[in-house]
């Protein structure tokens, strides 16, 4: 029950707890304008750029590869008169791919591609070249807004005239700095979170070579925005918490002298959500909200189909809710580890069972809530933890959280692999009844799946 000096210094305790949200978010922009400033460097050349394989994982990456027409054409530099069918030089058209693999935009990038042998620069597209010729000791540099309406007489370039057209010579040590276009109908910039862009150029190069020898440097920035950064996310969730302190105060402070049992009851359930949730603060893992959000819709269908209603219903969902809220134990670097984990790995992976058991211990305003967490990853065949408890050894709300989570492991892109097709899950759900799943759950979840009530792609 509250009591008077609580009361008298509630304004102080409210006052400063404000005081610090405010400090997080200032905290959090001025993070979020120090990233954004920010310039990264990356060099790019050999198999890296321009070979087959995969390029190493970066925030923003390229890969340019050829496309596979090509023609060629008979570069008579000396007026020698070559035959018909003397090609010396052949066209190719490179397409740069800048993929965007994170979760900001790429707010401005520009690249420096070098060459290291003599190529003739035909066209390119959409943004602006800024070309760099060495002669004789002298540098010449000149911007061309679009290569596509280029005119040699308006700049003080080297070219060469081959059938009428008009191409810059790029000598070995030659190159030019690419810059985006952000005009509406090229849009190559800024690149959205997860999305790509592709400028792109085409060169004449002596037959047999190619500009696999060049190296390409990258110059990006982000923009991110504040609501990404932690500490906004944790500013957020704090003033969320101090707004449900400060409301659920002032109900409490006005009502206590009329309705103290009703408070003693109500202050109880309060104590034990901030005993429950606070570990929830400390625990920043952005899969594990999504997914078991997902799991309990998956679980409360299921518990539906079987006969479960009203309250109950809402019992199920919120023990399901909870069912992974030990994983706030487990380091990031494990969670989010993409490659097989190691023995020890693994069985502090296992741990988040009993950790959530013991988290939830003291919620005891839920029926049956720590069987969820605690034992979601039994098998019906006794071969999952922490217990191996077998068959109808597993409460009930196990056996179907285990089946939901499982469907929403399967159907959920990971670090480590793409999520599985509908039917690859299906058949994975019918070969495991009664080895990791509970056969009439199991079927249960199949018929919901045919049936449509249960969503087929990651949402």
């Amino acid at each position: 029950m509250l009591k008077k000096a609580h009361i008298q210094k509630a304004p102080l305790f409210f006052g400063l707890s404000l005081l610090v949200i405010v400090l997080l978010f200032a905290l959090s922009v001025l993070r979020t304008n120090a990233y954004n400033r920010t310039e990264h460097e990356a060099l790019w050349e050999g198999a890296a750029l321009f070979g087959e394989e995969e390029p190493e994982e970066r925030s923003f990456s390229v890969k340019a590869v050829p496309r596979g027409s090509t023609w060629s054409k008979v570069f008579d530099f000396n007026q020698e008169g070559l035959g018909d069918f003397d090609y010396n030089y052949q066209a190719y058209t490179y397409d740069l791919t800048f993929s965007n693999e994170t979760r900001d935009e790429v707010a401005a990038f520009s690249f420096k591609l070098r060459f290291q042998k003599d190529v003739y620069l035909s066209s390119g597209w959409n943004g602006a070249l800024e070309l760099h010729q060495f002669r004789d000791g002298v540098e010449t540099v000149c911007t061309v807004p679009d290569l596509r309406e280029f005119k040699a007489a308006d700049y003080e370039l080297e070219t060469f005239t081959v059938d009428g057209e008009t191409l810059i010579v790029m000598r070995a040590g030659d190159f030019f700095v690419y810059h985006p276009s952000a005009s509406m109908n090229a849009k190559e910039i800024p690149v959205e979170p997860e999305e790509a862009t592709t400028p792109g150029f085409i060169l004449y190069v002596a037959i047999g070579e190619d500009i696999s020898d060049s190296t390409l440097e990258l110059r990006y920035s982000f923009h991110r925005l504040v609501r990404s950064d932690p500490f906004f996310g944790l500013a957020c969730v704090c003033l969320f918490l101090w707004a449900v302190a400060l409301i659920t105060f002032a109900a409490t402070a006005a009502q206590i002298r009329k309705y103290n049992e009703r408070h003693e009851r109500d202050n109880k359930i309060i104590n034990e959500s901030i005993e429950t949730f606070t570990g929830f603060i400390d625990a920043k893992d952005p899969y594990t909200n999504g997914h078991s959000k997902r799991v309990a819709i998956y679980t409360r269908l299921i518990a539906k189909e079987m006969g479960f209603e009203g309250e109950d219903l809402d019992r199920i969902y919120y023990i399901a809710l909870l069912h992974d809220c030990g994983k706030i134990g487990v380091p990031d670097s494990i969670l989010r580890k993409p490659g097989k984990l190691t023995d020890e790995e693994f069985e502090i992976i296992k741990s988040h069972t009993v950790r959530g058991g013991e988290i939830l211990s003291h919620f005891k305003s839920l029926e049956n809530v720590t069987e969820g967490a605690r034992y979601h990853h039994e098998r019906f065949d006794g071969r999952g933890y922490p217990e191996g408890l077998k068959g109808h050894e597993i409460p009930l709300i196990a056996r179907m959280i285990c089946v939901a989570d499982s469907y929403d492991a399967m159907n959920t892109n990971r670090v480590y692999r793409n999520r599985l097709s509908q039917e690859r899950i299906i058949s994975e759900i019918e070969s495991n009844k009664s080895r990791q799943f509970d056969p009439e759950i199991a079927d249960v979840m199949l018929r919901l799946l045919r049936e449509g009530a249960i969503p087929g792609e990651e949402e």
